[in-house]
C-alpha cells in the first residue's frame, strides 16, 4: 500500500470525525433528538473528540456538548458523571479562542441548572481557568467568560463567595468599561448575581469601583444593557443604608426616574425596582427620591404598569409615604390614592392587593388630613372588602385589616365612617365607633347628620346583642344626645309605646 492511499485513509476518517461531530451538534438543537442521541451513547462518543487534533472537531464537539448540558439538569449531570469538565478545564488554558468559548459555553450550561451542577464545576477548577478568559484580547471570551461566572454566582451565597475569591470582580469591572454592548450587559448581569446574595458580596463590587461606571449606563440607549445595570444597582442598594448611599452618590437621579418612562418594560419594572431598594432605608433617601420628583414619576409608573410589574412601584411608594407625614402628604398630592385603590381593586392576584393595601395604609396613617384623603377616595370600603372576603389570602387580610385599623384611627371624616357601621365586623365596627365618640360630643352637625342616616338606630339595634368595648362606645355615643332620642330610636320603643296605649285609660 502506497504512502498515499495510506493518507487516504487518514483524511476519510478526519471528515467522518468532522462530518459525525458537526451533524451532532446540528441535531442537539432539536428536542426530539436528545432521547435517541442519549440512548446511543452520544456523551461517550463525543468526549473523545475533546482531545482532538483538529481544532474545528474540539469547538463542535464542547459545542455539542454544551447544548445537550443546556437541555435539562439530567444532561447536565451526564456532563459531569462522564468526567467531561476536567478535559474542558484543562483545554481552557491551552486552546485558541474558538474553543475556549465553546469550552466556556459547556461550563455555562452545566452551572445553570442548580447549585450541586455549579459547585461540580468550582470543583473541576473551571474558575481559576475561567478568570484568565476576562483578559483575553476577543471580546467575545470574555463574554463567555463572565456568563459562565454570572451562572456559578447566582445560586448560592458561598458559590458567590468562590466567584470573589477567584478575583473575578476587578476584571468584570474592567469589562464594563469596554465598547462592545453584548460585554457591558453580560458583566452587569454576573455582578447582579454575585451582589444580590449578602452585604459583603455586594461590598465587593463596590470596593472594585463598579457603581461609578454602572450609573452612567443607565442613560444608555440600549435597553438591555439598561435592564441588567438597573438590576445590579438594586441588588447592591438593598442591603443596607451604606450600600444604597453609594448608589445614590453616583448620582443616579433623576436620570433613573426617566427609566420608568422607557419602552422597554424590564427597564421599567427594574428601575422602579431600584428605587423601591433606595427608599425604604431612610427618610432622607425618601425624601431625596420626592425631590428629585420621584413621587409623581412612580405614581405615573403604579397607573400605566401591569400585573406584577405594578409591584416594585406600589411598595416604593409605601415605603416613601410610611416615613413622614410630608413625604406622604407629597404621595397624596401627586395623585397616589387613585392608583393604588385600583390596584387593589382590579389586581387578580392577591400579593399585589396586599401591597396596594399595606401602602395606602402608610399614607393615611399619619393624621386626619391623611386619612380624609383616602377616606374621600372611597379607599375604606374596599379594604373592608378585602379584609372580609372569603377568597383573600390570610396575607391580604390582615394587611387589610391593618391599614384599616391605621386610617381608621386618625380618621374624622364621618360621612365615609358611618357605612362601615353596618358592614364591617365587630373588629372593626370597634375602630368606627371609637372615633364616633371622640368626635361626636364637639360637633352638632355631624350628631344631627348621624341620626338623618339612620347610624343612632343601628347603635340601638346593635347595643341589644353585643358587650365588652363596643357597649362602652355605645353608652358614650348616647350620652350625646336627649335621652328621649336614644329610646325613641330603640328597638323596644314602640313595643312600650303599645304598652302605654293598653295602660291608657281614656277620659270618658
Amino acid at each position: 500500500m502506497s504512502g498515499v492511499s495510506v493518507l487516504q485513509h487518514f483524511e476519510a476518517y478526519q471528515k467522518s470525525r468532522v462530518s459525525f461531530v458537526q451533524a451532532v451538534a446540528e441535531a442537539v438543537t432539536r428536542p426530539q433528538n436528545i432521547e435517541v442521541m442519549q440512548n446511543a451513547g452520544v456523551m461517550q462518543l463525543l468526549r473523545p473528540l475533546l482531545l482532538d487534533n483538529v481544532p474545528s472537531i474540539q469547538q463542535s464537539a464542547a459545542l455539542a456538548l454544551g447544548r445537550l448540558a443546556n437541555y435539562s439538569d439530567d444532561l447536565a449531570e451526564a456532563v459531569v458523571g462522564n468526567e467531561i469538565l476536567p478535559q474542558l478545564v484543562y483545554s481552557l488554558s491551552e486552546q485558541n479562542r474558538f474553543y475556549k468559548k465553546a469550552a466556556a459555553f459547556v461550563l455555562r450550561a452545566v452551572a445553570k441548572h442548580s447549585p450541586d451542577l455549579a459547585q461540580a464545576v468550582v470543583d473541576s477548577g473551571a474558575l481559576d481557568a475561567l478568570v484568565p478568559c476576562l483578559e483575553e484580547f476577543d471580546p467575545t471570551v470574555k463574554e463567555s467568560a463572565a456568563w459562565a461566572i454570572g451562572y456559578i454566582a447566582q445560586h448560592t451565597a458561598e458559590l458567590a463567595q468562590n466567584v470573589v475569591d477567584a478575583g473575578t470582580v476587578p476584571l468584570l469591572v474592567l469589562c464594563i468599561q469596554e465598547p462592545e454592548i453584548t460585554l457591558k450587559r453580560i458583566s452587569a448581569s454576573a455582578m447582579s448575581d454575585i451582589c444580590k446574595h449578602s452585604p459583603e458580596l455586594a461590598q465587593a463590587v463596590v470596593d472594585a469601583g463598579a457603581v461609578a461606571y454602572l450609573a452612567p449606563l443607565i442613560v444608555h440607549p440600549d435597553a438591555k444593557l439598561k435592564r441588567q445595570v438597573c438590576c445590579c444597582l438594586a441588588q447592591i442598594a438593598k442591603h443596607s443604608v451604606d450600600l444604597a448611599e453609594v448608589v445614590v452618590e453616583a448620582e443616579i437621579f433623576p436620570n433613573i426616574l426617566n427609566c420608568l418612562k422607557d419602552n422597554d418594560a424590564f427597564v421599567r419594572k427594574n428601575a422602579a425596582t431600584c428605587i423601591r431598594e433606595v427608599a425604604k432605608h431612610t427618610p432622607e433617601l425618601a425624601k431625596l427620591i420626592v425631590n428629585a420628583g420621584g413621587a409623581s414619576a412612580l405614581v405615573d409608573y403604579v397607573s400605566e404598569a401591569q400585573g406584577n410589574a405594578k409591584l416594585p412601584g406600589i411598595m416604593a411608594v409605601g415605603y416613601i409615604a410610611a416615613f413622614s407625614e410630608t413625604l406622604a402628604l407629597a404621595i397624596i398630592v401627586s395623585k397616589g390614592v387613585m392608583p393604588l385603590r385600583e390596584a387593589l381593586v382590579a389586581e387578580p392576584e392577591d400579593h399585589i392587593k396586599a401591597a396596594s393595601a399595606w401602602s395606602l395604609g402608610q399614607i393615611g396613617r399619619h393624621t386626619p388630613d391623611h386619612a380624609r384623603a383616602l377616606a374621600e377616595g372611597d379607599v375604606l370600603r374596599h379594604l373592608l372588602a378585602c379584609m372580609v372576603h372569603e377568597a383573600s389570602s390570610d396575607d391580604l387580610k390582615t394587611k387589610s385589616k391593618r391599614a384599616l385599623k391605621a386610617i381608621l384611627a386618625k380618621c374624622t371624616h364621618l360621612q365615609a365612617l358611618q357605612p362601615l357601621l353596618r358592614d364591617s365586623p365587630v373588629k372593626v365596627q370597634k375602630y368606627v365607633l371609637k372615633q364616633f365618640a371622640q368626635l361626636l360630643p364637639h360637633d352638632v352637625e355631624a350628631r344631627r347628620a348621624f341620626v338623618q342616616n339612620g347610624g343612632l338606630q343601628f347603635l340601638q339595634e346593635l347595643n341589644e346583642s353585643v358587650g365588652g368595648k363596643l357597649k362602652e362606645h355605645i353608652e358614650m355615643i348616647n350620652s350625646c344626645y336627649p335621652s328621649e332620642i336614644v329610646e325613641y330610636y330603640s328597638p323596644n320603643y314602640s313595643k312600650a309605646l303599645l304598652e302605654k296605649i293598653d295602660e291608657f285609660q281614656p277620659q270618658v
